[in-house]
C-alpha cells in the first residue's frame, strides 16, 4: 500500500514521494520525466544510521566527518556547528514521532556550554536558529550574552557582507521571533540591515554573489560569483523572514532567485556548484554534493513554497533522483552497507575545476567524461541534519519504530 505525501504546498499537488509503508530499505522507481518514487521514511533512517556513526559519545557531539579508508573509518575532531545542524534534523523527527537512539538534551548541553566557537554572524544565527527551536527560553540570555544590533559591524562576515553569514543570521532572528516566548528585544532594525545587505549582493538575474564588500583580492570573484550554498539559504532566510515579520517584500527575490537556480539544474537534477550572476550561468559544476541535492536544496525550496504557494516539487525530485543513481556515474550514493550517503561526486584531478572556472568566464563549458569523476567516500553531520530537517516529519518506516531504534547500529 502506498502512500503520497503532502509537502505543505498550496496549490494542485503533485505526487513528489511515495512511500512504501514499513519497508526498511529505499525503493526508487524512475520514469521519463523524473517522477521518481523514494521511500522518505527509509531515507531517514539511513540519515539515521549515517548520524550513529558520525556521533562521539565521549563529547556528546558529532565528530566533522569521518572518511572511509584501507582500514575502515577514519573520523576528524568534534564541530558544535555540525552538531547543531544535526540537531535541528533530529528534532524535527522527534516533533513528528519518530524514535531516534541520541540522548538529545545531554547533548544540547554539550553544545550550549561553549559559545566560542562562534566567530561570525554566521554562527551567531545558526545558534540563535538552534535555540530558538530547541530551547526559546534560553534566548533571552543568548541576546543579553550577544550584541545583535553590533554583530554585522563586530564580525568580519558580516562587513563583508557575505550571503550565507548573512542568511543564517536573518534566519537565526527570524526563527527567535516566530519562537515568540516572553520578552524578547525588538530585532527588527538588525533584521532589516542584514536583509538589505543581503540583497547587495544580488544580481538582476536573481543569483547571489558570495560577498558585497570582500577583500581586495577576492572582489573580483566573490561580487561576481556564488556557490549553491549562497542561492539556498539566501532563499532560506528571506522565505524565513517574510513568514516571521508578515511582510511579503523579501519574496520577491527569492523566488527569483529560486527560478533561476531552477532553470540551471542539471538535466539529471544535479544542484550545481558554483554560479556567475552576471551572466546567469553555471561557473563550474563540480562537486556536485548529496547533502544539496537531498538537504539543503529541499529545506530551501520547501520553506518557499510555503510561503508562495507556489510548487518547487520537480526540482525537488530531480534532485533526489541524483541520489538513488541517475547522475553521470550511474550510482547509487546510498551504501546500504555502510550505513551511510556518501559525501559528493567530483573530479578525480582538482586542475578540472579550475580549468572549468576559467573558461566559463568566456562561455566555454567543457565535457567532462564520466571516466574523470568519483564519489568521494566521506560523510558529515550537517547533511544528513539537513535531510531530516526537510523530510523529518515524515518519520521513519515501521519497522525502525519500535519504542527505540534498534536497527541503527
Amino acid at each position: 500500500m502506498s502512500q503520497e505525501y503532502n509537502f505543505g504546498v498550496a496549490g494542485p499537488i503533485r505526487p513528489l514521494v511515495r512511500a512504501l509503508a514499513g519497508a526498511s530499505e529505499p525503493r526508487t522507481a524512475l520514469t521519463a520525466n523524473f517522477e521518481v518514487s523514494v521511500d522518505i521514511p527509509a531515507l531517514n533512517a539511513l540519515a539515521l544510521r549515517s548520524l550513529f556513526r558520525l556521533f562521539e559519545a565521549t563529547e556528546n557531539l558529532f565528530v566533522r566527518c569521518v572518511t572511509l579508508g584501507v582500514n575502515g573509518f577514519d573520523q576528524q575532531q568534534t564541530s558544535r556547528r555540525r552538531t547543531i545542524i544535526a540537531m535541528l534534523g533530529l528534532n524535527r523527527l522527534v516533533q513528528a514521532g519518530g524514535a531516534q537512539p541520541f540522548d538529545l538534551a545531554s547533548i544540547r548541553d554539550a553544545v550550549l556550554a561553549d559559545t566560542k566557537w562562534v566567530r561570525g554572524v554566521g554562527d551567531l544565527g545558526l545558534l540563535t536558529w538552534f535555540t530558538a527551536e530547541f530551547v526559546p527560553d534560553r534566548l533571552r540570555g543568548l541576546f543579553n550574552k550577544f550584541d545583535f544590533d553590533k554583530a554585522i559591524k563586530t564580525y568580519s562576515d558580516g562587513r563583508q557582507a557575505r550571503t550565507g553569514a548573512l542568511a543564517w543570521f536573518l534566519a537565526g532572528i527570524s526563527h527567535a521571533r516566530l519562537a515568540g516566548t516572553g520578552k524578547l528585544p525588538d530585532l527588527t532594525d538588525v533584521a532589516v540591515d542584514a536583509y538589505h545587505l543581503l540583497l547587495e549582493n544580488q544580481a538582476e538575474s536573481g543569483i547571489f554573489g558570495q560577498a558585497a564588500f570582500p577583500g581586495l583580492l577576492q572582489r573580483a570573484c566573490c561580487r561576481r560569483f556564488g556557490t549553491f550554498n549562497d542561492q539556498i539559504w539566501a532563499i532560506y532566510a528571506l522565505s524565513t523572514f517574510a513568514r516571521a515579520f508578515q511582510v511579503e517584500e523579501p519574496l520577491e527575490p527569492a523566488l527569483n532567485c529560486a527560478n533561476s537556480v531552477r532553470a540551471l539544474q542539471g538535466e539529471l537534477g544535479e544542484w550545481w556548484f558554483l554560479y556567475d550572476k552576471r551572466a546567469c550561468r553555471i561557473a563550474k559544476r563540480y562537486p556536485v554534493f548529496s547533502c544539496h541535492q537531498d538537504g539543503t536544496a529541499p529545506v530551501g525550496l520547501l520553506a518557499l513554497g510555503e510561503v508562495t504557494g507556489q510548487s518547487f516539487h520537480e526540482p525537488i525530485y530531480k534532485g533526489l533522483s541524483w541520489i538513488t543513481g541517475m547522475n553521470a556515474l550511474g550510482k547509487d550514493l546510498r551504501s546500504q552497507d555502510q550505513g551511510i550517503i556518501w559525501d559528493s561526486v567530483r573530479p578525480y584531478r582538482k586542475i578540472s575545476n579550475y580549468w572549468e572556472a576559467v573558461l566559463s568566464v568566456v562561455n566555454i563549458s567543457p565535457k567532462l567524461h564520466p571516466d574523470t569523476l568519483r564519489i568521494l567516500r566521506e560523510a558529515t553531520p550537517d547533511h544528513f541534519g539537513w535531510l531530516l530537517y526537510a523530510f523529518g516529519r515524515f518519520g521513519l518506516p515501521k519497522a525502525v519504530v519500535s519504542g527505540k531504534v534498534v536497527s541503527i547500529g
